[in-house]
């Protein structure tokens, strides 16, 4: 980790006081920054077993897996990457298709050592998970897409028609500029809007993932995340089109005050092997508003012959 990266993380930790709603990884997790694919990826790693990889969105950073790692950590080898751009990872200047980043999963698991695993995402992650199973099918034993749409797959045309995913076409350098000093005040509006009710997504966290999203680079390379999208519904059809649906067992986990069933039938159009599911009483914010009920689904599903 570069000085000034190692130097935040360890004013954030004093910053944020103990009983901060974004809970620490338990203490047999270490941390340590893995050059690939043009990016240095801050990754999370713990526990011996069976590796499983969680990919987060936006609004977020890996920290947000953290009471899922807690309960997987126990039999598997848990890896948890900050997506290039977000969080303590590098801010390259480009590469956030997420065929790129479905790359850059593959990195780090070579680096580690790891050559099958399962992987569990949410957000923006769905998009880099699907592109890494497309690219890597092999190296996915099970796979968990949670609350949020796949560029190019199932109703992707009219997912878009949806006016609360304006941000999908918010970018540039005067909508960076619109932003810079005020990224809390941008967040908060996912934050608010997307949950079943905003006071499940605490101050503490607001503030430990706002000051994460300050960083230099770090709005610019969210807005390249979804400035990508358009390539990836290129990418994502022309893989479909070639070799076919993903065929490893899938779970497709909807809020149930987000997006629902609508998770499965999108995942139905890219897979073959597909169980619906609902995180009950939660907005698209799962491991906020209800993580109880998101590690037992997502615990259950792993843990299946």
């Amino acid at each position: 980790m570069s000085l000034r990266l190692a130097f935040f993380a360890f004013s954030l930790a004093l910053a944020v006081p103990a009983s901060a709603a974004v809970p620490p990884y338990p203490a047999s997790f270490h941390t340590q920054e893995i050059t690939t694919n043009g990016a240095t990826i801050h990754v999370r790693v713990g526990g011996k077993g069976p590796a499983v990889v969680l990919l987060h969105g936006y609004g977020e950073t890996g920290d947000m897996w953290s009471p899922l790692a807690a309960e997987l950590v126990r039999d598997h080898m848990v890896v948890v990457p900050d997506l290039r751009g977000l969080g303590l990872s590098s801010k390259p200047a480009g590469g956030f298709d997420k065929k790129t980043q479905g790359e850059d999963v593959a990195g780090v698991l070579d680096k580690l050592g790891v050559g099958q695993a399962d992987v569990v995402t949410h957000d923006i992650g769905n998009m880099v998970g699907f592109a890494f199973a497309m690219e890597h099918p092999d190296r996915v034993r099970r796979f968990v897409l949670i609350d949020a749409p796949v560029p190019g797959v199932g109703p992707w045309e009219e997912i878009l028609k949806n006016p609360l995913l304006w941000h999908f076409r918010f970018g540039g350098p005067d909508m960076e500029r619109l932003v810079a000093g005020r990224e809390r005040i941008y967040l908060d509006r996912f934050w608010n809007d997307f949950s079943a009710d905003p006071k499940h997504f605490d101050e503490a966290s607001r503030e430990h993932y706002a000051k994460l999203y300050a960083l230099p680079g770090a709005m610019h390379s969210g807005f390249e995340q979804f400035h990508a999208f358009d390539q990836d519904a290129i990418d994502n059809r022309a893989w479909l089109a070639s070799k076919g649906k993903l065929t490893m067992p899938v779970l497709a986990l909807g809020g149930e005050k987000s997006f629902g069933d609508q998770m499965a039938v999108v995942m139905r159009a890219g897979a073959t092997n597909v169980t619906g599911g609902i995180v009950p009483g939660s907005g698209h914010w799962i491991m906020e508003e209800n993580p109880a009920a998101t590690v037992q689904l997502v615990r259950a599903f792993l843990d299946k012959p």
